[in-house]
């Protein structure tokens, strides 16, 4: 259930950015998410359909999620591999002393939005900043 949670703050975190921009529509909002997360795909763009309505600047907006492998690193024959297939056992030497490298995050890619008009598009950058 904390999709709800992550939907709302993307939106809240989006909203702000593009009101600081002075854009009026968005087009897309691109997540990029680790395969171990937990967090589940469906609820995301079902939460976000449902959740966008109540902001007139996502009217129309599409969600597009992209997973990040999960890949953990071995502190004993200093190799990585994935998480996934071999957990928290090397697959090499057998060691358990290991850790996730990445494929738990969740980070707002981008965001595309279209220009005054409706048409053509932009996008706002992880820093906020609007690149036609």
């Amino acid at each position: 259930m904390h999709e709800l949670g992550l939907v709302n703050y993307v939106v809240k975190e989006v909203s702000k950015v593009a009101e600081e921009n002075n854009v009026s529509r968005i087009k897309s909002v691109t997540l990029e998410f680790g395969e171990v997360s937990g967090i589940v795909t469906s609820y995301l763009y079902d939460y976000w359909n449902w959740y966008t309505k109540k902001y007139p600047v996502f009217e129309g907006s599409e969600l597009k999620c992209e997973e990040i492998p999960a890949v953990t690193w071995c502190d004993d024959c200093k190799i990585t591999y994935s998480t996934v297939a071999y957990g928290k056992t090397c697959p090499r030497c057998g060691s358990g002393r290991t850790w996730l490298l990445r494929g738990n995050e969740m980070r707002i890619k981008q965001v595309e939005v279209f220009e005054d008009g409706g048409e053509g598009s932009g996008e706002l950058d992880a820093k906020g900043e609007y690149r036609p």
